[in-house]
């Protein structure tokens, strides 16, 4: 019996499973890539309660410092200044402290007074009030 000539056709599936086989076997051998760990932002929200005063983080990375404001200002309180947001690894446990300026105590806060970083929004809370004035939150 004759062969039948298998042409163009052939070559092209032998071609064809030669660069499949030979890609297969080029990311088998490719080094796996490192997941780096994901980071999210935590943040210290201080309100306006008129007092002054700092808010930090252990692990370092929010150093958040309110000035004390006049309660009879006709002006908002300034913005605080330092580092108010800091990214962390998710997962970490971060700890914050709250010191009052002279003239001022901590009225409420921080709250939470520690957390673990998770994906999304992650924040304390700190108001501080002057010793003799009026002391408020919107």
């Amino acid at each position: 019996m004759a062969q039948k000539h298998k042409g163009a056709r052939g070559v092209r599936r032998v071609m064809v499973a030669a660069v499949a086989l030979g890609t297969a076997a080029t990311i088998g051998t490719a080094a796996p890539v490192q997941a780096q760990p994901q980071q999210a932002t935590v943040s210290a929200w201080v309100s306006d309660g008129w007092g002054g005063g700092t808010v930090t983080s252990r692990p370092a990375g929010i150093n958040c410092h309110q000035e004390a404001w006049p309660s009879d200002s006709t002006e908002y309180q300034q913005e605080p200044t330092g580092s108010c947001h800091a990214d962390f690894p998710v997962g970490t446990t971060v700890t914050f402290t709250a010191t009052a300026d002279p003239g001022s105590f901590v009225n409420y806060g921080p709250a939470p007074a520690s957390l673990t970083v998770r994906a999304g929004y992650n924040a304390t809370h700190v108001m501080f009030c002057p010793d003799h004035d009026l002391c408020t939150s919107w």
